[in-house]
């Protein structure tokens, strides 16, 4: 069987296809046939080398990926043959607040990944998927979606009738532009192309700000919510964005920080935090019971996942590349095998 290792640092030469050894599963194991993954910013900074990893083997890359089951072990009572799965990104975070130890095994980072053609694991480690969803949306679940929907629902508490403030139109904002509009928010979100807010608009977003036009866009964002301003924001900019999201929230409001894409080191002013008795929260993915609910609501909602373009397991440098672009919306997903 044929999978890529990740090597941190190596950037465009980050990816080595190997030949990966699968044996038939133990007795609690399970053996997956891989079927797609998806590619999250995180795997760019592993490229990087601006996540550590372990270097002695590097992992299999990739958290994100779903496949279906294909041998079990005699003593498997979660699972089938036929049954659709994920590994969730912390497969230790069962429930609760994270902990040291929830959250220190993380697939394609400090264990492999699913970035392969089979994979075999304990049964605990996986979690069931729609299978009415292809395998290509199904992978993008597990960190994009699961992220998402702690940023609007549990991190950020949002309500039906809530105004939500997304940056960008990468995998986690039109994650949570889905989500939002099928729970009943009234959703911004924002970009710096007008095509991209165009696409957005067709799948419900019911304001759109470029903010190359708009560079204070904080300023439009009070004004489209008349001076109120938005009662989460889902924050994936990090340097540049960090400040204008205080800004844009109203009193008691939370800022749900996903990510830094702009970059990590940011400096804001303590004044607004405290004179909007804001609500700066840290969104680590989430749990298992959270994929869980995802899963159910995506289920109830039928909720498609946004995929901007699918490359073949062969072209994984590729998909590499196009996701280091910024030039996708929604997710980028590798198939892999038929």
């Amino acid at each position: 069987m044929k999978a890529y290792r990740i090597y941190s640092g190596r950037k465009q030469d980050a990816l080595e296809l190997i030949e990966h050894t699968v044996s038939n599963p133990t007795a609690r194991e399970v053996r997956v046939r891989v079927r797609a993954v998806s590619l999250s910013y995180r795997d760019l900074l592993i490229a990087w080398g601006q996540y550590p990893i372990p270097s002695d083997p590097p992992p299999i890359a990739v958290a994100d990926g779903a496949g279906e089951v294909i041998a079990i072990g005699p003593q498997v009572t979660r699972f089938k043959v036929g049954d659709h799965v994920a590994i969730p990104y912390y497969p230790d975070w069962i429930d609760g607040e994270p902990t040291p130890e929830s959250v220190h095994r993380v697939p394609g980072a400090t264990i492999d990944g699913m970035l392969a053609e089979e994979i075999v694991v304990p049964e605990d480690v996986l979690i069931s998927v729609p299978s009415w969803l292809e395998f290509t949306e199904a992978a993008t679940l597990p960190c994009a979606g699961v992220t998402a929907w702690n940023a609007l629902f549990v991190g950020g508490a949002a309500k039906p009738g809530n105004t939500v403030l997304l940056l960008g139109t990468g995998g986690v904002s039109i994650w949570a532009l889905q989500l939002g509009k099928a729970a009943g928010l009234r959703t911004i979100i924002t970009s710096s192309r007008d095509e991209k807010l165009e696409r957005a608009r067709s799948l419900g977003a019911d304001h759109t700000i470029n903010y190359r036009r708009n560079p204070e866009w904080q300023e439009e964002v009070r004004r489209i919510t008349g001076g109120r301003g938005v009662d989460v924001v889902v924050e994936v900019g990090g340097d540049g964005t960090l400040g204008r999201s205080v800004a844009s929230i109203r009193p008691g409001g939370t800022v749900s920080i996903v990510g830094g894409v702009g970059g990590w080191a940011t400096e804001i002013e303590i004044q607004p935090v405290l004179m909007r008795a804001a609500r700066l929260m840290g969104i680590l993915v989430g749990s298992r019971a959270m994929f869980e609910d995802l899963s159910r609501f995506v289920t109830a909602a039928k909720i498609r996942p946004t995929i901007d373009r699918v490359f073949s397991f062969d072209q994984a440098r590729e998909a590499y590349a196009y996701l280091e672009s910024a030039n996708h919306f929604g997710k980028v997903v590798i198939k892999v095998g038929d």
